[in-house]
């Protein structure tokens, strides 16, 4: 029986709090946007049952849309240990990408398995505007690997990472997105009227947020 990952594991990040909305009082992200809510993905490996469901998911995500992948890669850190999960699910070799080179030692910014000439999928928790993950695509890619695509938990749905996959010539694909957690919310009574609102706007338009 076909499972629906997007409502379960939107619902599983509800649970555990992993996702905090704040329309009055908004975050602020690295890339300067203003945003009425945090996603916090790295909670996900405290529970077993819920990192389970997501392996699976990635994992049938990644047989369905990417079938001919022989290495799984983790994005570090927060893609790591899903990475982990998913490999062994598969029974593929792994590796995981730093976000810079080691100063010592090997100087390694890939560890693990070879990828020159090989078909890899990443994994990172979530896609925001794909910045840091596609600049791990490029580090595997000028390694000699051959990036089929990217899968996360989770998607903002930002324009702005259509535009940067695109220009990558590059895919993703989300076990949930933004929309699907607003509604999980929306079913749980857990926003008012005025905080939908406000969410569905900024999903609209997260320019008009920035800082």
């Amino acid at each position: 029986m076909e499972i629906n990952y997007s409502k379960k594991v939107a619902n599983y990040l509800l649970d555990i709090s992993a996702v905090k909305f704040s329309p009055k009082d908004p975050f602020t992200w690295a890339s300067g946007i203003i945003s009425p809510i945090y996603t916090d993905n790295r909670m996900t490996i405290a529970y077993p049952t819920i990192r389970k469901n997501i392996a699976d998911g990635l994992s049938e995500l990644i047989i369905s849309n990417y079938p001919d992948v022989e290495i799984i890669g983790g994005v570090a850190t927060a893609g790591i240990p899903h990475a982990a999960f998913v490999s062994d699910r598969m029974n593929k070799p792994m590796i995981y990408v730093r976000s810079k080179a080691k100063d010592h030692g090997s100087k390694h910014q890939i560890e693990g398995a070879q990828v020159d000439n090989k078909k890899l999928v990443l994994i990172d928790d979530l896609i925001s505007t794909g910045g840091s993950v596609l600049a791990a695509a490029r580090t595997v890619q000028e390694a000699g690997a051959n990036v089929l695509g990217i899968v996360s938990i989770f998607s903002y749905e930002l324009s702005a990472a259509e535009k940067n996959f695109s220009a990558a010539g590059l895919s993703f694909k989300s076990l949930t997105t933004y929309s699907q957690l607003i509604e999980a919310a929306i079913d749980r009574g857990e926003l008012k009227e005025t905080e939908i609102e406000t969410l569905r706007e900024w999903q609209k338009d997260q320019n008009s947020w920035r800082s």
